[in-house]
């Protein structure tokens, strides 16, 4: 390989580069290091700092081209909507599902949208932090979820907010406390809106 092709590979890759670059230091440091001590010592540091965060990078690199890597798991979180003139936009997250963090009764809440649920659903233990009072009339409702059928007493919301979307005395279901617990926005809450649709890995809200 020509000086020139090798040029024009570490310009087209610089995390190669970088790592190239902090190694032929290291080299450098080593030779020094003899007449120069201080110097070379300092070279090194540089060195060994590059290559770290070259390291670094591509765990980050590797984690945004590959979803389902324990790196991409790591890394992700959920995140608030973003809004795009009057839409709301959500983001895929490395699972696969559509997950947002709303504004339930003004408390924070980490929400995942499911087309397939018919109500909009929070464990006892975010209703209680929220202050939704779940009623004790009447029977609880039999809902299936993804830890089976369960009774769920029915509550209201005063708020709901995500992004441009906002509900009013929403009703929620209120589901026993689990090992996975999961707060779900489901079609109650998105029949409401004016359409929604999958682009890529985005969820578009119109309200």
């Amino acid at each position: 390989m020509s000086a020139g092709d090798l040029g024009s590979t570490l310009e087209g890759q610089p995390l190669l580069a970088l790592t190239v670059a902090a190694i032929v230091l290291a080299v450098a440091a080593q030779m020094v290091s003899a007449q120069r001590p201080s110097l070379g010592t300092g070279m090194r540091n540089v060195a060994y700092l590059g290559l770290l965060v070259a390291g670094l990078l591509t765990v980050v690199q590797f984690a945004g081209s590959n979803r389902t890597s324990d790196a991409a798991l790591w890394l992700d979180h959920t995140r608030e909507a973003r809004i795009e003139g009057d839409e709301t936009v959500i983001a895929m997250r490395a699972d696969g599902h559509f997950w947002v963090k709303a504004q339930l009764n003004g408390e924070p809440v980490d929400f995942m949208i499911d087309t397939g649920a018919t109500y909009t659903t929070v464990p006892q233990s975010v209703a209680q932090r929220t202050g939704l009072a779940a009623s004790e009339d009447g029977e609880g409702r039999l809902l299936d979820t993804a830890n089976g059928t369960v009774v769920a007493r029915m509550g209201l919301a005063r708020s709901l907010r995500l992004g441009t979307i906002e509900a009013s005395d929403l009703p929620l279901a209120v589901l026993p406390d689990t090992q996975n617990d999961t707060a779900v926005i489901g079609m109650n809450l998105l029949s409401q809106m004016k359409s929604w649709r999958v682009e890529g890995e985005r969820l578009i809200l119109t309200p």
